[in-house]
């Protein structure tokens, strides 16, 4: 089944296709460009360790950092290193795991047919033994640890950590040195048999390519898979914060400091609220505010501080995050702020001209391929209706809303972290 997903306002369209062996795919070629940009996903993050399908009597559990785990090791099977055919071909590639999502991907100006065939293949083909596990988990204790001295990786998750209560959201992607050491080769093949089922794939392709000779690709190498009825759940989350305030020493010239503020969980599945609350953070606290201009020129924040949304499947935070001399009264002021700003009401002026700046941000991309791949790529896994919903949104959004927002804002359901000496 195909259907063109066509958007008037920026008079741009692509192909999606739901494909006969399950997979979803999306093409969405692109005049004058000289490369082209494609992407494998799958809808398989960290956040999921509980799930079941059809064959299973209960949930599962498994341990965390398996799905990058599974990421890592892709790339190898038992004939070659996918990396070295991408190298005889000209293609860069990689792959990414975040929280709710892992993606194999290549960049090329030419060969485009073969890169593809070579993303097919692989991805289609996990080969895992005893010693190739272990050698991995050797591998990834070390990048753990490196993680673990990284200054701004610690004030990221010591505030996930400290917002969310059970959420697996709070744990790092690749998990921890514990929970890896538990993963062996039957759990790596249960996993990647549950997730990696093409019906619970997408293949998102744009920039410089032929769309029939990617579909002529594409049907020789898929294999068709029987729908498994997949369910992946997140733990139930507590509307409060786990815990205000946490600190950790690491060696920092200027602490550095993030606020998360919780937002209720079903926030995540709602289309409209991160576009809403990213315009209301800016218009608020952004770097044209009131409130940005008078705490850089005292002193109080620097070029640094930023605003904006984390959010994913089953979960939704504002943050503030930047340096401070006084993290403790930069958390104080922007509490202080958002209070006044309910009472005074925001400027609608500042609305205007922040709704202009979002809708920019937005269709600004759609002259990148990675970009546009990528948005469809997210769409089909949050399931928006197309890639074009945010600029929509953006579009359509009013002064009424965003003063609806801060009007239900908690500013005081937060978790602030610091990393100083």
């Amino acid at each position: 089944m195909s259907n063109v997903i066509r958007n008037e306002r920026v008079n741009e369209q692509y192909t999606r296709i739901k494909h006969k062996s399950g997979c979803t795919i999306c093409l969405y070629p692109m005049k004058g460009f000289s490369s082209a940009y494609a992407l494998f996903g799958t809808k398989y993050g960290s956040v999921d360790s509980t799930f079941k399908t059809n064959n299973d009597a209960d949930y599962v559990t498994v341990p965390a950092g398996i799905a990058h785990f599974l990421e890592h090791k892709l790339f190898e099977n038992e004939e070659c290193d996918a990396f070295k055919l991408y190298a005889e071909t000209g293609a860069n590639a990689n792959a990414y795991t975040s929280f709710d999502k892992t993606a194999y991907l290549f960049l090329c100006s030419q060969n485009f047919g073969k890169n593809l065939e070579i993303l097919l293949d692989f991805v289609q083909k996990p080969y895992f033994t005893d010693e190739t596990v272990q050698k991995e988990q050797g591998i990834i204790a070390q990048e753990i640890k490196m993680y673990d001295d990284s200054p701004e990786w610690r004030v990221f998750f010591n505030c996930l950590e400290n917002v969310y209560q059970n959420n697996p959201v709070r744990i790092n992607i690749a998990g921890t040195v514990d929970t890896i050491a538990q993963i062996d080769k039957d759990l790596l093949y249960r996993c990647y048999n549950t997730f990696y089922n093409l019906n619970n794939m997408v293949i998102s392709i744009a920039g410089n390519f032929d769309p029939d000779e990617a579909m002529a690709i594409c049907d020789r190498l898929l294999k068709p898979n029987v729908d498994i009825g997949l369910q992946a759940v997140i733990p139930d989350e507590p509307r409060e914060v786990k815990q205000q305030f946490v600190r950790e020493k690491l060696p920092v010239g200027i602490p550095l400091f993030q606020i998360g503020f919780k937002c209720p969980n079903e926030f995540a599945a709602d289309k409209n609220k991160s576009v809403f609350y990213n315009i209301m953070l800016e218009v608020a606290l952004g770097k044209s505010s009131k409130f940005y201009i008078e705490a850089y020129e005292s002193g109080l924040i620097n070029d640094t501080f930023n605003v904006g949304v984390f959010n994913g499947r089953g979960f939704f935070l504002c943050v503030a995050d930047g340096e401070a001399r006084e993290p403790e009264k930069v958390y104080t002021a922007i509490k202080a702020e958002l209070k006044r700003l309910r009472k005074e009401g925001l400027s609608e002026e500042d609305f205007t001209r922040i709704k202009k700046q979002t809708y920019g941000e937005l269709i600004g991309p759609l002259t990148s391929a990675e970009s546009v791949a990528s948005a469809m790529l997210s769409a089909e896994f949050e399931g928006l209706d197309d890639m074009f919903v945010p600029i929509e949104v953006a579009a359509t959004v009013t002064f009424e809303d965003i003063t609806a927002i801060l009007n239900e804002f908690d500013e005081e359901n937060s978790c602030l972290s610091i990393i100083e000496n």
